[in-house]
């Protein structure tokens, strides 16, 4: 066996130890992540090749907790694990919306990633590691991938930031918050606040990046022992370059011409479609001598993909350029908002919130001691008084297909807006509270509809919270190498899609009570995320205004 284990310190003086080599060694990459008697192994394993036709990055990460890592038996029945606990989906979460945007755009085979919680005697919290163990894992490969991460936790105990906490001193912080970054970059965050500042947000975020830095640093020292710091080759995508260049030619200007009218979501889609289709139309009747149809079919398949990069730079450039969002709104410009409470009859509270055409329909109910839930995970054995759940049916987005089930990213949303209100909520108050929000509309940001349609819902079945909570999301728009940029408020489906960042805040009128933010771009300085965050309070007084109204 040739074991390899590398050791670093965290600030308070805490080890956290890289061994590979030793066990898994059959997958394309493993990694053994310990700290104290914490202990994760992470293996990835990915395809040869990709699927013909896939355009997307088929990533999976999955995170499991093993009952025995406690010493404890599964409940039920069965007496095994079964499908992924709540917790296990959002920590899998935070680990893929960091490594995603940094494989190669142009690699497109399936990669599986498997952290497993294999050891754990409640000091240290394991899912703080489980980010640098899935990319050590990756660095332990030969996997492409461009640079390496990790994820840590930042708690402010007693005005004092700390960098992993154990349990035990999160029962003092007035702040959790888990950040992912590469060296250079901060990619991720998310986390819930005591009512913190913006400032003391920024703070958080630079104490974690220096700790996460010589992480990174550590794992390219780990690739290159391993002779890992070569990556396999791969030839993902056949591109035909004379395809783009007249697309980009032809089609970009009336791209253009259509995102500066304003236009509501569906009339920009159906007008953006028939710009593709009469291209379409037209190339089909010039090749169809030349072509046979397969070789059209696959044509087609290509011009799809470079339709969406010709969308995205006529946006961004009229963004940039007139300072003219797709909807025809000013950068710090909130959507129009309507609301109402006591919308149905029988639900102790409910509300309607909508902000432009994204609209949430909330119901609180409040019941007894005996419907509290009892969450019975690895290292959490508890009862929760206060329940949000967020439901997101494709007739929200004009899709015709079935809804089976609740998936990840409705679990992801929703305890997101879970975490911005359930401070609010006073702790000796002694119902049991549900609050349920229904998605009946989405272009962008309905998980901060959620929050608010919350808010109004929780006040009128009567729930004395300290403070009305709202929500926004936040844009960003930046071309490399390039000075000039936008800050998004209230952004749309589109503009999270074409853009570079999803920030969402949530907080009352003293301050932040949660966060979840995704970077897709490099380069983002604490300069522009101060910037951000301001615009975000400006808008999130805005809509407590008009909640407060209502």
């Amino acid at each position: 066996m040739n074991v390899i284990t590398k050791t670093i310190s965290l600030p308070d003086g805490r080890t956290i130890s890289i061994e590979t080599g030793k066990v898994a060694k059959q997958a394309d990459g493993s990694a053994v992540v310990r700290m104290g008697n914490t202990v994760l192994l992470a293996t990835v394993c990915a395809a040869k090749d990709a699927v013909p036709g896939t355009d997307f990055m088929p990533l999976q990460v999955d995170y499991k907790e093993q009952y025995s890592a406690a010493g404890r038996f599964p409940g039920g029945f069965t007496k095994r694990e079964g499908k992924p606990g709540d917790n296990e989906i959002l920590t899998s979460r935070l680990v893929d919306r960091v490594l995603r945007p940094l494989f190669p755009s142009n690699y497109h085979a399936e990669v599986y990633v498997n952290v497993m919680l294999l050891s754990a005697d409640g000091v240290d919290q394991p899912d703080a590691l489980a980010g640098l163990a899935a990319s050590s894992a990756m660095a332990c490969s030969d996997i492409p991938f461009d640079f390496y991460i990790s994820e840590v936790r930042v708690a402010r105990v007693n005005g004092e930031y700390v960098v992993n906490p154990t349990f035990e001193q999160m029962k003092e912080a007035d702040m959790d918050i888990m950040v992912g970054a590469t060296k250079d970059n901060i990619m991720m965050v998310e986390g819930e606040m005591d009512e913190v500042s913006e400032q003391d947000l920024i703070q958080a975020l630079k104490v974690a990046h220096e700790a996460i830095k010589p992480m990174c640093i550590m794992q390219e020292e780990l690739a290159k022992e391993l002779g890992k710091d070569v990556k396999r080759e791969y030839e993902h995508e056949v591109n035909d370059e004379d395809l783009r260049k007249q697309m980009n030619d032809e089609l970009y200007q009336p791209v253009y011409n259509v995102t500066k009218q304003a236009l509501a979501k569906q009339e920009r889609h159906d007008a953006f479609d028939k710009i593709v289709s009469d291209f379409l139309e037209k190339y089909d009747a010039e090749n169809t001598e030349k072509l046979t149809t397969e070789e059209l079919e696959e044509k087609h398949a290509l011009a799809a993909r470079y339709y969406d990069d010709v969308l995205r730079n006529a946006m961004r450039r009229c963004i940039l350029d007139e300072g003219k969002r797709l909807d025809g709104r000013k950068t710090d410009e909130i959507r129009p908002i309507w609301c109402e409470v006591d919308s149905l009859p029988m639900p102790h509270g409910s509300a309607i919130f909508t902000r432009g055409e994204t609209q949430s329909l909330s119901t609180c109910t409040l019941g007894t001691k005996l419907d509290e839930k009892m969450v019975d995970d690895v290292l959490d054995k508890s009862y929760m008084r206060f329940l949000l759940h967020y439901n997101f049916p494709p007739f929200s987005t004009g899709e015709a297909k079935a809804q089976r089930g609740v998936g990840r990213r409705e679990i992801g949303h929703g305890h997101l807006a879970w975490r911005g209100l359930k401070g609010q909520i006073p702790a000796d108050y002694p119902y049991t509270v549900r609050v349920v929000s229904q998605i009946l509309e989405s272009n962008g940001s309905s998980s901060m509809a959620t929050v608010c349609a919350g808010t109004l819902a929780l006040m009128d079945a009567g729930v004395p919270l300290k403070k009305p909570v709202s929500g926004i999301a936040m844009g960003l728009i930046k071309n490399p190498g390039e000075e000039k940029y936008a800050i998004l408020s209230d952004i749309l489906g589109d503009e999270d899609h074409l853009g570079d960042m999803d920030f969402k805040t949530t907080g009352t009128k003293d301050g932040l009570t949660a966060t979840q933010m995704d970077i897709k771009c490099d380069g983002l300085s604490f300069e522009i995320l101060e910037k951000a965050l301001m615009q975000a309070k400006a808008g999130r007084e805005h809509i407590l205004e008009k909640l407060t109204e209502t």
